[in-house]
């Protein structure tokens, strides 16, 4: 292995459980369309395409304008929301100032549109350890393309083989596979066990990462 000179993150399901907000914003649009509500088990089989997709998904047989009309709402609402109940996964804040005193960049790649990723960050603390945040509105395709990582790849002028993508679900493992760099697949999250396969590693909570051997690779 190469030495590691950069992080990239996941967010939602990887650095933070957004589960409980997602929910009620879900919740939210479908009574609006005249649907019951669903439960967070539901919910979390929605998120990971990003907010279009969930809403579409959240309202089935609701014509378009009204789709619409939901993920207007449904963002309105997420901003507005953004850390009522989301918070970070145990350990999420002490592993990131372990990682970030290592002195290599650690970036954000997530799904949700960037406006919404760096106000959940600064929202729960979190912002401060990144150089960089990236969503679904950063890049003319998302994970699991492997484009996005490839993109930051070229940001930061750097090979996949100095890289580590660590995140929960196969559209992180995909994506970072895709693009040649290390994985990490994080069982705690969101993503069933068989989505995280194909990753090189796999942890079972955050802290772990500092026991893998990338940590031990770092070019500082």
């Amino acid at each position: 292995m190469d030495p590691i000179r950069l992080l990239i993150f996941d967010l939602d399901g990887t650095l933070i459980d957004s589960l409980p907000d997602l929910t009620d914003a879900t919740n939210l649009i479908r009574e609006r369309n005249g649907l019951p509500r669903i439960g967070i088990s539901d919910v979390r089989k929605l998120v990971g395409q990003g907010a279009r997709s969930l809403v579409e998904r959240a309202l089935p047989g609701v014509a378009e304008p009204e789709v619409e009309r939901a993920l207007e709402e449904f963002l309105a609402y997420n901003l507005a929301h953004i850390a009522d109940k989301t918070r970070p996964y145990p350990g999420v804040p002490e592993t990131l100032k372990e990682l970030a005193g290592l002195g290599l960049p650690m970036v954000v790649l997530s799904n949700k549109n960037v406006a919404l990723c760096r106000e959940v960050l600064v929202k729960l603390g979190l912002a401060g350890y990144f150089t960089d945040v990236f969503g679904a509105d950063s890049f003319p395709s998302r994970k699991p393309s492997p484009e996005p990582v490839l993109a930051v790849l070229k940001l930061f002028g750097i090979t996949a083989a100095q890289c580590v993508m660590v995140g929960d679900s196969v559209n992180d493992i995909a994506a970072g596979g895709g693009a040649g760099v290390w994985t990490v697949g994080c069982s705690y999250g969101y993503g069933d066990e068989s989505e995280l396969e194909a990753a090189n590693y796999r942890v079972s909570s955050f802290p772990s990462l500092l026991q893998l051997p990338f940590v031990r690779k770092i070019d500082v």
